[in-house]
């Protein structure tokens, strides 16, 4: 049960825009508690606030602004 929270959490941040390569760094239960976190965040603010809580974690740097993500046409 706990691998498959782990799972879920793992794709909710990617979902909202957490890089794969910071993702790997960050402990499975700080993934969950991120998870969670986001699940109560309004959608709008959702990657906003998941990047808040990367540079909270010190999983990412505040000065670096992330790659806008280009959207599938299909």
């Amino acid at each position: 049960m706990a691998d498959q929270v782990a799972v879920d959490a793992k794709r909710i941040l990617l979902r909202y825009g957490a890089p794969i390569a910071v993702l790997d760094k960050v402990s499975t239960s700080h993934r969950i508690e991120f998870a969670r976190e986001i699940a109560k965040t309004p959608l709008a603010d959702r990657e906003d606030r998941l990047r808040e809580l990367l540079v909270q974690g010190g999983y990412i740097d505040a000065g670096v602004r992330p790659k806008k993500r280009r959207r599938s046409a299909s």
